[in-house]
């Protein structure tokens, strides 16, 4: 299967169950999120004690509500219409149906001091290009935020490259799983680089169980160009 059939699986599957997720989230079905990785995204933000912040893949909208809690202006924003419609029925934000391909084109014209991203980096060539776009939509001193799976804990093989998704742990009512594309640590670095972001932060939460890693969370920030002196 081409990576372009592998993106559009993606968003086949979260339109698909984007109702069995959205009860997940409600009725906090998924351990890792109770325990460990909802919080953890929320002190990696409020660190950065933002004004506004920008929500990329905001799902049914827990953390820009639980940010614009906390006194934070947060838009939310997500590729999936129904995910979109939950968010805004719960209402404490802001809510947008937008596409990566969207914003990586400019759809999305606004900046913030803190654009986050919780577990919702999922694709390859999409990931690449909403990457590129983010130096455009932070304000000076602003600071990209994602949390996603710790590469440690994906399984064999430790290289790039297409994985199958699953449902495990998040309850009943899911249809088929989105799959998604690895990162190793360094290629995650080096996706940074290349969209112009530097990274300055790298948390690894730990669960309190199992005492693994639950996530891991980079923190990156816009490259200053280079000031050009007089000759």
């Amino acid at each position: 299967m081409t990576a372009g059939a592998q993106e559009i699986l993606i968003l086949d599957a979260w339109h698909a169950n984007a109702q069995a997720w959205e009860r997940a989230v409600r009725e906090g079905r998924i351990e890792s999120r109770r325990l460990v990785t909802d919080q953890a995204i929320l002190d990696a933000v409020l660190a950065r004690s933002p004004r506004t912040a920008i929500d990329v893949g905001c799902g049914e909208g827990w953390l820009t509500r639980a940010l614009a809690g906390k006194g934070v202006r947060v838009l939310g924003v997500d590729a999936v219409p129904a995910l979109v419609e939950a968010a805004r029925a719960k209402g404490g934000g802001e809510f947008r149906v937008l596409s990566y391909e969207d914003i990586a084109s400019g759809a999305l014209d606004l900046r913030a001091d803190v654009v986050v991203c919780n577990f919702s980096l999922l694709g390859g060539s999409s990931v690449d290009a909403l990457l590129a776009a983010v130096p455009d939509l932070l304000e000076p001193n602003g600071a990209l935020i994602v949390q996603t799976l710790h590469p440690a804990m994906a399984g064999e093989p430790y290289a790039d490259g297409w994985r199958e998704g699953s449902w495990i742990g998040c309850g009943e009512g899911f249809g088929e799983a989105a799959p998604w594309y690895f990162r190793t640590l360094g290629s995650w670095v080096a996706v940074f680089a290349q969209a112009g972001l530097n990274l300055v932060q790298l948390v690894e939460p730990v669960h309190p169980d199992t005492g693994r890693p639950a996530s891991v969370i980079f923190v990156a920030v816009a490259r200053q160009a280079p000031s050009h002196q007089p000759g």
